[in-house]
């Protein structure tokens, strides 16, 4: 069974980029550009896995996460962020639940195997 994963990032371009790259792995792939989008979409789509960018434009990802996290506990998310590891981030990001945290400058490859373990499970 294909597991799905929402991409949910205020730049087209990564989205698109995310989109075609996890699809390439046989994922399936829905897309979100703000908070109120995500939040429609985990309801109507229920993913296994969200991957979040942490600055959404104008809106904050970790609010996003903690109603994410709230409303559907047993989705997994992955907080993507393009300011590297900022303690104070990747600390809050953890207390609202966030699964994983990587860096838009690390190598795809990176987001990847984080995402490939937290679906493992789901696999088995």
């Amino acid at each position: 069974m294909k597991q799905h994963i929402l991409v949910v990032d205020d730049d087209g371009q990564i989205r698109e980029l995310l989109t075609r790259f996890f699809e390439a792995y046989g994922y399936g792939v829905a897309t979100a550009s703000s908070a109120a989008e995500t939040l429609q979409r985990v309801g109507e789509t229920k993913p296994d896995l969200v991957v979040l960018d942490i600055g959404l434009g104008e809106e904050d990802g970790l609010k996003v996460l903690a109603l994410v996290k709230s409303t559907h506990p047993e989705t997994k998310v992955v907080m993507l962020t393009g300011m590297g590891f900022v303690e104070d981030l990747l600390q809050e990001a953890q207390q609202k639940g966030a699964d994983g945290y990587v860096s838009k400058v690390l190598p795809l490859d990176e987001l990847l195997g984080t995402v490939r373990r937290l679906l493992k499970p789901a696999q088995s």
